[in-house]
């Protein structure tokens, strides 16, 4: 059992709740209104144990606002904190593992190359499972996965979402309007 504190902050893409535990930011949640949010804790805390606590002073989760609104700006290219890794195991957990350290800011990769990249070949669905299941967006860059045939794939915080993430790092042009 971990202790978990959380808070939410606002950013350019909408609320996130953010998620730490002793070992590092365990969870970030998109759309985070207060019934995403409340769902999102109840998860945590089935699987972590104990009820996680609203805790903005925590060190972790000032430094994961100040990293993300750094980002946001345009001045931070690659996030500095200690992840907590225990939400993904597996296949999973070693695909998120390699997106995080092997695809920078303003790259995209396809999910069959990711599924290369970990031994897997042939697992490219196992992959966009992966991305599914990522307890770290943003963070872990899945909005950096997308087809092999030039189409942006899905998205859990929506891909009017992942555009913007993209946009952002240069990879599409800026939305219109």
């Amino acid at each position: 059992m971990s202790a978990v504190t959380w808070t939410v902050t606002g950013t350019p893409i909408g609320p996130l709740l953010l998620a730490a535990t002793d070992q590092g930011l365990v969870n970030v949640v998109f759309h985070a209104d207060e019934r995403t949010a409340r769902a999102a804790l109840e998860r945590l805390a089935a699987r972590l144990g104990g009820e996680p606590v609203e805790a903005a002073e925590n060190p972790l989760l000032t430094g994961t606002v100040r990293q993300l609104r750094a980002y946001f700006a345009g001045s931070l290219r690659e996030f500095g904190l200690e992840l907590d890794w225990s939400l993904s195991a597996g296949f999973n957990r070693r695909v998120l593992r390699e997106l995080a350290t092997g695809v920078p800011y303003g790259a995209v990769v396809g999910y069959q190359d990711l599924a290369d990249r970990v031994g897997e070949p042939g697992a490219a669905r196992a992959v966009g499972t992966a991305m599914g299941s990522n307890p770290l967006p943003v963070v872990v860059p899945c909005h950096r996965v997308v087809e092999s045939g030039g189409g942006i794939g899905g998205f859990g915080g929506g891909r009017e979402t992942k555009r913007a993430l993209l946009a952002l790092e240069g990879v599409l042009p800026p939305p219109l309007f």
